[in-house]
């Protein structure tokens, strides 16, 4: 008999076709890519049955499913999770409202291409100052108190999250500049500041 891994990994290749696959300090992770119409009961079909939109991929972590879904109407989101609520478990993580000139621009930036080229120490570093409140307004930490967290220095650390951020938000300048291509809001007034200084010359 297997591993109790190498039978999961065979449940998973039954799936569909296996991607990717690794493992570290957090779990075995496995990338598959499959066709879940038919599956019986597939929860897409019910997102569907809701006149839900599902986004891909679906992330298997510690024993829950997480699932990204694109609702048109509010009601609509409501009876979905009702119905799921019926019979499993339902943790909402996020929920976002969505303008309808944004919806389009929303399904433009698939995930590896927002993490492109981020290292894992960078990956780790960035999340490590997420979960810690790093971002939060006022911040929760410093860091100095996340390098702290860490075998590294608080150089090397702030290199890592430095480069983490400045390689994501990099590659997510191609889609802010996508969803705000049609728009002529100025709420920062730059356009008037900068006829201003025109003028001023």
């Amino acid at each position: 008999t297997g591993s109790p891994t190498d039978d999961l990994l065979d449940e998973i290749d039954r799936l569909g076709t296996v991607l990717h696959e690794s493992v570290d300090d957090t779990g075995l992770h496995v990338v598959t890519q499959s066709c879940l119409c038919s599956l019986e009961d597939s929860i897409i079909e019910r997102f569907e049955a809701h006149n839900c939109l599902y986004q891909p991929p679906t992330i298997h972590r510690q024993g829950w499913e997480h699932y990204s879904v694109i609702a048109f109407d509010e009601s609509d989101i409501r009876e979905l999770l009702h119905e799921l609520e019926a019979d499993r478990n339902i943790d909402v993580l996020s929920k976002t409202a969505i303008t309808a000139q944004r919806i389009p621009h929303s399904m433009l930036a698939p995930v590896d291409q927002l993490f492109e080229d981020v290292t894992e120490r960078q990956m780790a570093a960035l999340r490590l100052a997420l979960e810690s409140g790093y971002y939060e307004q006022p911040r929760k930490t410093s860091l100095r108190e996340l390098a702290d967290k860490t075998a590294v220095a608080r150089s090397t650390y702030e290199e890592h999250l430095r480069k983490a951020e400045n390689k994501i938000l990099t590659s997510a300048g191609q889609f802010l500049r996508l969803v705000t291509a049609t728009s002529t809001a100025d709420p920062l007034e730059v356009e008037k500041t900068r006829q201003a200084e025109q003028a001023a010359d």
